[in-house]
């Protein structure tokens, strides 16, 4: 005789349906994202290629195929991460009071805006400032850029900083939550120091001014987020009447 379910196992298979399905709506909207930036991922490209005194050459005729997909896949992560954040919020929005689901719901569209910030401080500054110090080592050697090297190149320059941007709307999300407080980042703060530092020092040449660069902006970073945890507390503990 087949054992009846318990209400809790229930529950749990709901919840994995409904996790499953969410996760499904964000795949089909990063896969419609990469189609719609492929369109225009031509114009993309050139407007990138715009200032190189050199056309980048292709060793295979499927080389350029890979530069235009990666191109418009970093396009599809940013419109994509506001609506895996919606569906994160979706999720967890029946177990948030009603000002708390109003508050949570205010932070989605940081999402894009923080990647895309992210990725500006990654070309703008660390991208020209790695590719220079690059330049000055090669003088002794002729240079041919392959597209896919180079924008291989350019994007891990830039997507982890997009993506290192996310830091502080993430901890206010997950401080209203009440899954994070200002304290125990406070208390992990040495680690993420180091974290931090480490993340540096592998994304930029081996150099003390170029980790120095880039390592004091991750700090900052953090300690906005610290600050942005502080008051989002204080926000939660107003919105459960403490």
């Amino acid at each position: 005789m087949a054992s009846v379910p318990s209400v809790e196992e229930s529950r749990f298979v709901d919840h994995l349906g409904e996790m499953r399905r969410r996760l499904l709506f964000t795949l089909v909207a990063f896969l419609v994202s990469i189609i719609g930036a492929f369109i225009y991922v031509k114009e993309i490209y050139r407007w990138l290629v715009r200032d190189l005194d050199q056309k980048l050459a292709i060793l295979a005729p499927s080389d350029i195929i890979w530069v235009y997909l990666k191109l418009a896949g970093v396009v599809a992560i940013a419109v994509t991460l506001p609506v895996a954040g919606f569906q994160v919020w979706q999720f967890v929005k029946p177990a948030l009071r009603p000002r708390e689901q109003k508050a949570t719901l205010s932070y989605i569209p940081w999402l894009a805006i923080q990647f895309a910030l992210g990725i500006g401080f990654g070309y703008m500054i660390i991208y020209p400032m790695v590719l220079q110090f690059l330049e000055k080592m090669s003088t002794d050697f002729e240079t041919v850029y392959t597209a896919d090297k180079y924008f291989s190149f350019m994007l891990s320059m830039t997507v982890p900083f997009g993506l290192l941007f996310e830091m502080p709307v993430i901890v206010m999300f997950l401080t209203r939550l009440g899954i994070l407080t200002p304290a125990r980042l406070a208390k992990g703060r040495k680690l993420s120091y180091f974290l931090l530092t480490v993340t540096a020092v592998m994304i930029t040449p081996p150099d003390i001014v170029s980790d120095i660069l880039v390592t004091i902006p991750l700090f900052l970073l953090y300690e906005i987020s610290v600050t942005l945890s502080k008051w989002a507390y204080r926000k939660r503990l107003i919105a459960i009447g403490q």
